[in-house]
């Protein structure tokens, strides 16, 4: 049986290499998407990567992981202080969700510290770049390797 992660990233992270790249540095998000699939390759997993500007849409895909991956990553960027939908969408998935920032929202405005999405996040990892995408995929490997087997 095939292990599939789901990737999702919210809003404006089409937008990664040229927005604000002081903040989140110069890799595009197929940039990310190519070095997340490279290692999940080498995992032995399988990767269901998104993106949406749309909270909705986000929404509808975490339901749709229910019962098909055995684990998620998220970046919800904007939606991450604002987005009760996508809370609940988390809370009732069956599967751990591990939460991901490029940048260390506790280092920065006010507004952006309290996440929705972190009380429903397995984890979160924050401040260490795209970097963290990779880590969130290998803590899915390691918690549903043990799960499996």
């Amino acid at each position: 049986m095939s292990r599939t992660v789901l990737v999702l990233n919210g809003p404006n992270l089409n937008l990664l290499g040229t927005r604000e790249p002081e903040i989140y540095g110069s890799e595009t998000l197929g940039d990310v998407e190519a070095r997340v699939r490279a290692r999940a390759g080498e995992l032995g997993i399988d990767v269901d990567f998104r993106q949406s500007n749309s909270e909705g849409e986000l929404v509808s895909w975490i339901q749709e992981g229910r019962g098909s991956v055995v684990g998620g990553i998220i970046n919800p960027a904007g939606y991450t202080t604002t987005s009760v939908a996508i809370l609940d969408a988390i809370l009732s998935c069956d599967y751990p969700m591990i939460e991901v920032h490029i940048s260390n929202i506790h280092k920065r405005e006010d507004f952006r510290q309290n996440s929705f999405v972190s009380k429903a996040a397995l984890g979160v990892i924050c401040g260490l770049g795209t970097h963290g995408y990779l880590l969130a995929l290998e803590a899915l490997d390691k918690l549903t390797a043990t799960s499996e087997g």
